[in-house]
């Protein structure tokens, strides 16, 4: 899944958000910025991992923030499932 599914898509922004939506099984994958401070994303990706959430690099905080269509950085991002 690319950067630019994050547009569109049904999303949270943010380490504590990502982290509690993929506790509730409503994560599809987690974007995660490769220049974002190692130890708040830890948690993060240790959970995907366990929970089998697929996880996608982007190369900086601003990329991920521009993929969110917001103006600041974002240290992670999730995409969620559709609502039935």
């Amino acid at each position: 899944m690319a950067l630019e599914a994050l547009k569109d898509a049904e999303r949270v922004i943010g380490v504590k958000q990502v982290i509690k939506a993929v506790k509730r099984g409503a994560a599809v994958s987690v974007f995660i910025a490769d220049d974002a401070d190692e130890g708040v994303l830890r948690p993060l990706s240790e959970l995907c991992r366990d929970m089998e959430v697929p996880v996608v690099h982007a190369e900086s905080m601003q990329a991920l923030g521009k993929a969110c269509a917001i103006e600041v950085g974002a240290a992670a991002a999730a995409v969620l499932k559709k609502a039935v």
